[in-house]
């Protein structure tokens, strides 16, 4: 019998606000902050629309170790902070080696790595920033996280493009269930609104001109974004035992592969995650009442995530409750998920699903019920959250009502 896993806190920053509530507050209302990006440094980009964070909160973690954190590093380290704080949890010598963290990235510290050859590229420097290498590193973010909460048990990050989040989430429950700690905090992170990251995408010519349209008949791409999302994940024991406000449970994961191209998905493998994921949490598909969909915006991903989701739900499809946040918040690659746990979490807590904003024509290849909008109001028993990303890595992962 697995142990059950629940969640007690969470964080997030992103472009729709910088902490949990008000990025709620924002989805739920519909609300999408993707627009022009305002930085100076990206010239000669076609698209320059994502969804920025414009003003970053007053974080209050010292200059000492700021200057050696790159820009997904400092989002990680700020969500991890708001959910250990709202988890009420504190470390000490006798917790401190029980608790951990697993931090998704689907880039890395770009920011640092554009710096650094700008300068010795482009103004004859000789020599790279001291902090490059472990700033630029993709287990950085979840390092960082350790130093600004004092975790010594099991901390790594993961990495698995716009799933990673996911990934993140199973293998921190992985943790918990292995008995390597009592407590984990798990999420994604990524901050990829940088020149050369914006040029790969854009020559990839998957990105919209406007903003991200998940489901909508007329939706031409999808539309980046940065943050963070992060949750606090102890046993249903110990959370009970220290009489912690339990918002939710992890009720399992399922993880597949499509093996196939390494951009072009299949509706296999999400099915089989899915699948995997449903039979995990031990539910059925009649048990599931929103599903917050990988929803890219792309002509591809809605249509085979659609099919995926009826091969997988059957007639149960068209009474789900589906949307895809990231018409709200963007594509945050590595942070999706995490930014995606909080609507699911937030659904169940508050019987409310985000509405799928920028929604104009219906499309029937997309013909489930995708709640364009506008918000609404129903009883959440369980949500699913789907992470389907490039080299065909699939994580869906189940959250429950307690």
């Amino acid at each position: 019998m697995h142990k059950r896993v629940v969640i007690t806190g969470i964080g997030g920053i992103c472009g729709l606000g910088t902490n949990a509530p008000a990025i709620w507050n924002e989805m739920r209302a519909g609300r999408s902050a993707i627009g022009q990006i305002d930085n100076p440094l990206l010239h000669d980009l076609k698209t320059k629309v994502g969804c920025e964070i414009k003003a970053m909160p007053d974080h209050g973690i010292g200059h000492r170790q700021t200057v050696s954190m790159d820009r997904f590093s400092l989002l990680a380290a700020i969500a991890a902070r708001e959910a250990m704080q709202q988890a009420g949890l504190t470390t000490d010598e006798a917790t401190t080696r029980r608790m951990g963290t697993v931090v998704g990235v689907g880039v890395c510290g770009w920011e640092a790595i554009e710096e650094n050859y700008r300068a010795i590229l482009i103004d004859g420097k000789n020599r790279a920033g001291i902090f490059t290498v472990p700033k630029v590193m993709p287990s950085a973010a979840a390092g960082q996280v350790s130093m600004v909460l004092g975790l010594r048990g099991p901390v790594f990050g993961v990495t698995s493009a716009c799933s990673s989040s996911n990934h993140a989430f199973a293998s921190a429950v992985d943790q918990i269930r292995l008995g390597r700690a009592d407590v984990m905090v798990a999420g994604g992170t990524d901050a990829p609104l940088v020149w050369g990251i914006l040029k790969g995408w854009e020559a990839l010519r998957v990105l919209a001109p406007d903003t991200c349209r998940p489901f909508s008949a007329d939706r031409q791409g999808l539309s980046l974004g940065e943050g963070a999302g992060m949750a606090v994940l102890e046993t249903y024991e110990h959370a009970m035992a220290r009489g912690a406000d339990i918002l939710a449970e992890i009720a399992g994961a399922g993880l597949s592969a499509d093996a196939s191209d390494i951009v072009a998905p299949t509706v296999e493998g999400p099915t089989t995650a899915m699948q995997a994921c449903l039979a995990e949490a031990g539910l059925n598909p009649e048990d599931v009442d929103y599903l917050n969909a990988h929803g890219t915006g792309t002509k591809a991903n809605d249509q085979i995530e659609t099919a995926a989701i009826k091969r997988v739900f059957g007639d149960h499809a068209y009474k789900l409750s589906v949307s895809s946040t990231k018409s709200m918040h963007a594509h945050c690659l590595g942070a999706s998920g995490g930014l995606e746990m909080i609507a699911c979490v937030m659904a169940i807590r508050e019987g409310i699903v985000p509405p799928t904003a920028n929604f104009r024509q219906a499309d029937p290849d997309c013909d489930l019920d995708v709640t364009p909008n506008v918000a609404r109001e129903r009883k959440v028993r369980a949500a699913i959250s789907n992470g389907f990303a490039f080299g065909g890595t699939n994580a869906v992962v189940a959250f429950k009502a307690v």
